[in-house]
């Protein structure tokens, strides 16, 4: 969700770079064009003038080290500050207390909530018994929504009365709950198109009775200057304990998440990046940051590539590079591990220099979603050789080449780019491994396009 954000910062900071000598008249420009930038991304004014006033103090009070210039300076106090106004620690959702105890989700209605509930719920299954509960007895499909989410992440979900008032299906549930050895309760409450009394009369009403541990703020990160009005309404209502922030992968400006933030002093406890039920991740202040700024998130790239690609993949590949043996079955491997790492666009994001990689490949005329159809059907054209073919590409000859391009149901063409591509990518990453140059993403990327 912070794409446009970033991509206008990364503007502002790659003026600044160049700099050697920066005065104050210098830095005043710098921060009104990062106002500029953070006030289109949906960021609440009162928000962007704290976080600016921060930063120049920050950067006037700092000491230029050896070997960093001014712009350099200013990029870093910009990066400090953003992760102290996000908070500086993740903030883990709170399970110390005696059981049963609850959890009250709060918010709009499309927000994503009772989504939420079921997220929150399959993150900390693996420790403690949970019980779901809806208490929306406004929307006919709400129960039922709950109850199917529940089964996806079997956990039980309580068969509360519609007809009953939500404080009476609570109630009845925290003493089900107890009777039966749940650790937490999870109530989805009702939503509205827009804040009530009778909504905030509710939910007051619901957490002075049932005194829930965390009463929790599910927000969609699409809401822009929105976002704000409607947090410091309900944190008024209900002193809020933490933020979830949903839709992040959509194509919001990115100020929700810093207005919410600032407006409530709530920690943001989550993120919800899709619509399934695992698309769900705590939030990290210094992660959210690297993105923002274009620093990559090698902690999730890494954590990624560990749940899913094994070592013995990885030392194999660089053993056979180091004794020149490289072949279509190692670059299949490759493109499998690729997807299973969710595709391209996800994998490339998280690099450091993204951004510029992203604007690399479309000078090179490619774009990251063509780079995802295109491994799909490499490793088609992979799968129609025979087992020699793939050991030996320097066997395929143009009556092989016709019987595996209509294998694949593709053109002799796109066989001789994959070819063309294998061999160029090979010689590329054996100088790679040979030099020790692979922290140079931008550098061999370019340099693989430019020979495509």
């Amino acid at each position: 969700m912070f794409d446009s954000l970033s991509q206008k910062l990364i503007s502002v900071f790659d003026r600044l770079r160049g700099r050697g000598a920066l005065t104050e008249a210098d830095l005043d420009a710098a921060l009104r064009e990062i106002r500029l930038v953070l006030l289109e991304a949906d960021v609440a004014l009162s928000a962007v003038k704290v976080l600016l006033e921060r930063t120049k103090e920050r950067a006037l009070g700092r000491d230029i080290f050896k070997g960093i210039t001014p712009g350099q300076m200013i990029i870093k106090c910009v990066y400090e500050e953003l992760v102290d106004f996000l908070g500086t620690d993740i903030v883990p959702f709170n399970t110390k207390a005696n059981s049963p105890f609850s959890y009250l989700f709060v918010g709009l209605q499309g927000s994503g909530k009772t989504t939420s509930v079921a997220k929150v719920a399959r993150n900390l299954k693996k420790t403690h018994n949970l019980l779901l509960v809806s208490l929306d007895v406004y929307r006919p499909a709400a129960f039922e929504q709950l109850r199917v989410l529940a089964e996806k992440i079997e956990a039980p979900c309580f068969d509360g009365d519609k007809n009953e008032k939500p404080l009476a299906i609570a109630q009845k549930a925290l003493a089900w709950a107890g009777k039966n050895n749940v650790d937490i309760v999870l109530f989805d409450t009702a939503g509205r198109t827009h804040i009530d009394n009778v909504l905030m009369q509710e939910i007051q009403t619901l957490q002075e009775k049932i005194q829930p541990l965390e009463t929790l703020l599910v927000a969609d990160s699409m809401m822009g200057q929105e976002a704000g009005t409607i947090a410091k309404t309900f944190h008024a209502c209900v002193p809020l304990s933490g933020l979830i922030l949903t839709r992040v992968d959509g194509d919001a400006r990115g100020g929700a998440a810093l207005s919410l933030r600032f407006v409530t002093g709530c920690p943001i406890k989550g993120l919800g990046t899709g619509e399934a039920v695992e698309k769900f991740s705590p939030f990290d202040p210094k992660r959210m940051v690297d993105q923002i700024l274009d620093r990559g998130d090698v902690l999730q790239l890494v954590e990624s590539a560990a749940e899913l690609m094994e070592n013995s993949l990885v030392e194999k590949t660089q053993k056979r590079l180091k004794k020149r043996k490289f072949d279509l079955n190692d670059l299949k491997e490759h493109l499998e591990q690729v997807k299973k790492m969710g595709n391209a666009s996800s994998f490339f994001k998280l690099l450091p220099g993204a951004r510029k990689l992203d604007k690399i490949m479309k000078e090179s005329g490619q774009t990251l979603q063509e780079s995802d159809k295109k491994i799909v059907r490499q490793v088609a054209l992979i799968q129609a050789m025979t087992p020699k073919e793939r050991n030996h590409p320097e066997i395929l000859n143009a009556s092989r080449r016709k019987r595996i391009a209509a294998g694949a149901g593709q053109t002799v063409m796109d066989l001789n780019r994959l070819v063309k591509s294998f061999e160029q990518t090979r010689d590329i990453l054996k100088k790679v491994i040979k030099t020790g140059a692979e922290k140079d993403w931008e550098a061999i990327t370019k340099k693989i396009l430019e020979q495509r």
